[in-house]
């Protein structure tokens, strides 16, 4: 089975040339983050990856988590490899300066946690939880919970969760029952259980810190009643120090069709002490600070994953014997050699470069957006962001899976054998569409909150970025046949946004009908352009000898000619309208 390798040259690409990382960050303020600084990072992440937890994805895989007494224990090796990832300072590295971190740029630290992911999906799953929980501690707790929480968090030493579904409630909060009765110390009584929460339960940190929807006695019905709480699994002193175990346990963990390594748990809590983050009946919006930022994570996180299985199918097709190629005297050739296992692996290589450009783009937007001393720069970015998330979301795990399939049809019936290990991340990645809201709600998400909720305002200030970028490359003769499948995708997106947002006044089912396909059509537009970008960024170099530029514009080309015509055939079923969704005699009752 061959290991993962970190593709090392291709985030320097995205990062330097493409993205321009430390300008931008110079223009927020931050001149520490130079090229080499970022690849001397990306390189030690790459060796951690490719030495450390690349070799233990398959034995965690075929170990799973093991629950005795309350106590989940982790696969052989993964508390040794954890110690080294606290070591070497990775849980740190986009922690603030004031709690012991490295503060490195949003995409710097996103492309650390995809190399992360896809060498080992179900041990980076802890950490990247650990740091979501951290992102929203610091965003919304108080001052003295955040001095005593972070700085754990920070180094490693304490790890976190969401805790959000419960049986009865899954994508519909408003249903949740677990309560919270306020004491006469300031703290609360959280009573309630909790399913699928990630890392709930296991051995890698002495304290867990869990974030808490419940609601108070005399809260609101529905959403709007919902606080957030922080229990910790054990509660500390106020230095820090570690006192007495909290009444909250895990009853159960999850058997599941992939990353077995990471412990799904059904958390029962007791009357267990928590402490109130933000305003009472405000949790929902303080919980959402975690959410896109795990929604970004995950989706980045599965284009780890499908990297990946690329690079098996890669190393599989320039091995493996069998056919004749069209015009060869062998008696059989190198299936690489084979035009529909070069189109299975052109796809898979335009859609994770792709997919990588994309997120890391995104990524960069959320510095901007927070950092940049022009305000009118931080609006608009934290703009795209909000349209972005759900893109990378859905379409990175929606296209994920599609890749790990196919590299699995590229090794033929090997690879449906264990010992291939592209089954594993076919299993492994298949969760990243159900994770952090469905990708359904995502597309709903996008079109309803984003699109509609607006009349399209944000939706076609994307569209005139991608068209003006567009139409200047349209008018250079060497880059016109690359823009001119931009600009055309560009004024569909702009047609059909409007058509929806008119129509759904009168139809109130055009916007769910719609909503899947349309934000594929909204990915291939976002995907388009950092296509472009990437022509534009490579055009000049093609010629240069470096096969690496050669390779990206043949890439570019093949997405461009080959991928993006799908969106004529999404255009055509958006405005195929709800009335064949929505049709009784098409599903009949079951009753």
């Amino acid at each position: 089975m061959s290991l993962y390798q970190a593709p090392l040259r291709d985030f320097q690409f995205v990062l330097h040339e493409l993205l321009e990382t430390s300008t931008v960050m110079q223009a927020c303020g931050r001149s520490d983050f130079d090229a080499g600084t970022i690849d001397q990072v990306l390189a030690a992440a790459g060796e951690f990856a490719e030495g450390v937890i690349a070799p233990l994805n398959a034995s965690g895989d075929e170990a799973g988590c093991e629950l005795r007494d309350g106590v989940v224990t982790t696969p052989a090796g993964f508390r040794g490899a954890y110690r080294q990832y606290i070591d070497n300072g990775w849980s740190a590295i986009a922690c603030s300066a004031e709690h012991g971190g490295s503060g490195f740029p949003t995409a710097v630290e996103n492309a650390v946690n995809e190399i992360f992911g896809g060498a080992n999906m179900a041990f980076s799953a802890y950490p990247g939880m650990s740091q979501a929980t951290y992102v929203n501690v610091r965003a919304n707790a108080s001052e003295e919970l955040k001095a005593l929480y972070l700085p754990k968090m920070a180094r490693g030493e304490w790890a976190g969760t969401m805790c959000l579904t419960e049986p009865q409630a899954g994508t519909d909060l408003g249903l949740l029952r677990t309560r919270a009765v306020p004491q006469p110390d300031g703290t609360y009584r959280i009573t309630g259980s909790k399913i699928f929460i990630s890392g709930g339960e296991h051995d890698l940190t002495e304290n867990i810190v869990h974030l808490v929807l419940a609601r108070l006695p005399d809260a609101p019905p529905g959403t709007k009643g919902i606080s957030l709480f922080l229990v910790p699994k054990v509660i500390p002193n106020a230095d820090g120090t570690l006192r007495e175990r909290n009444a909250v346990v895990c009853g159960s963990i999850e058997h599941k069709m992939g990353i077995h390594a990471n412990a799904t748990c059904t958390m029962n809590f007791d009357g267990a002490t928590g402490w109130l983050v933000g305003e009472a009946n405000k949790g929902l919006a303080g919980m959402f600070v975690q959410m896109n930022h795990l929604r970004l994570g995950v989706g980045i996180t599965a284009i780890g994953v499908m990297e990946a299985a690329w690079q098996k199918a890669l190393r599989y097709a320039n091995e493996r014997v069998q056919g004749r190629a069209p015009g060869s005297t062998a008696p059989a050739d190198l299936i690489v050699l084979h035009a529909d296992v070069r189109r299975m692996l052109l796809t898979m290589k335009a859609n994770v470069e792709g997919l990588r450009a994309l997120a890391l783009w995104a990524s960069q937007l959320v510095d901007v957006s927070h950092a940049h001393p022009d305000a009118d720069r931080r609006r608009d970015a934290e703009s795209l962001v909000a349209l972005l998330t759900p893109i990378v979301k859905a379409v990175g795990s929606d296209v994920a899976l599609e890749s790990t399939i196919t590299a699995m049809q590229v090794f033929g019936g090997h690879g449906f054998i264990r010992e291939s290990g592209v089954e594993q991340h076919v299993r492994d990645v298949r969760i990243v569409s159900l994770y952090e809201g469905t990708n359904g709600v995502q597309a709903m998400d996008l079109l309803g909150r984003k699109v509609i909720a607006d009349g399209g305002i944000r939706m076609r200030a994307f569209v005139d970025q991608v068209m003006a970028h567009a139409e200047t490359l349209h008018a250079r003769p060497e880059t016109q046949e690359f823009a001119g499948p931009v600009l055309q995708l560009a004024r569909r997106v702009r047609e059909i946004s409007s058509e929806l947002v008119a129509l759904s006044v009168a139809d109130q089912h055009a916007a769910g009908a719609a909503s899947v396909p349309y934000l594929r059509l909204a990915g291939h537009l976002a995907l388009s352009h950092v296509w472009l970008r990437t022509v534009e960024a490579t055009r000049t170099k093609a010629d240069s000898g470096d096969p690496f530029y050669a390779s990206k514009l043949a890439t570019a080309r093949f997405y461009l000619k080959r991928l993006l015509p799908q969106t004529v055939a999404l255009c055509e079923e958006i405005r195929a309208g709800a009335g064949v969704v929505m049709d009784e005699a098409a599903l009949p009752s079951s009753s």
